[in-house]
């Protein structure tokens, strides 16, 4: 048994859990998350112990491995409805910067060209300063994909660490060519 599988996702106050279908609708006080579990594993809510329980009848390999994830992913929905998730990154380099415009996050990052991203329907991304960018949702993924898709753009370089960065990331450094006589 799934040792994450088989623990309930308990249900705070003001959030309600709705399943229909296969479908599992959770709606905060952030807003509504929605998704389709595999045919695999049962979701059930309980309304006397407040908790979401997942189960699944067969044993076989796919049934185990989804049985744990349907799980996390439900756990995932009720705390993103009620704290949200953050993502904070940050540019390292002479030079480097961000801005918002819009919709649109703005990054000179070294290159010729200024890069122009566009922020994701159900996103709040901030600029508290030049070298810091906060992204904001109540969806897990969308925030870590997003914060990634940035990072992605001038990763941090082993030499003298210019790029974008996870806050409190610890990038790796090389030593240079050593002068040798």
């Amino acid at each position: 048994m799934s040792r994450i599988g088989k623990a309930p996702v308990a249900i705070p106050s003001g959030v309600k859990v709705k399943i229909e279908n296969r479908l599992v609708t959770v709606e905060g006080p952030l807003g509504t998350l929605e998704h389709q579990h595999h045919p695999a594993v049962q979701v059930a809510v309980d309304d006397a112990a407040a908790a979401v329980k997942v189960t699944r009848e067969e044993d076989d390999r796919v049934s185990r491995s989804v049985h744990g994830l349907t799980r996390a992913l439900v756990n995932n929905m009720v705390e993103g409805v009620t704290k949200g998730y953050e993502k904070r990154l940050e540019i390292v380099g002479v030079g480097y910067l961000a801005s918002l415009q819009k919709d649109v996050l703005q990054l000179r990052v070294g290159f010729a060209n200024e890069l122009h991203v566009r922020v994701p329907q159900g996103l709040t991304v901030t600029c508290p300063d030049q070298t810091h960018v906060t992204i904001k949702g109540i969806d897990k993924q969308l925030v870590g994909q997003f914060a990634a898709e940035v990072r992605a753009l001038r990763k941090p370089e082993p030499y003298k660490g210019k790029g974008i960065r996870y806050e409190n990331e610890q990038v790796r450094r090389k030593a240079g060519k050593a002068v040798t006589k």
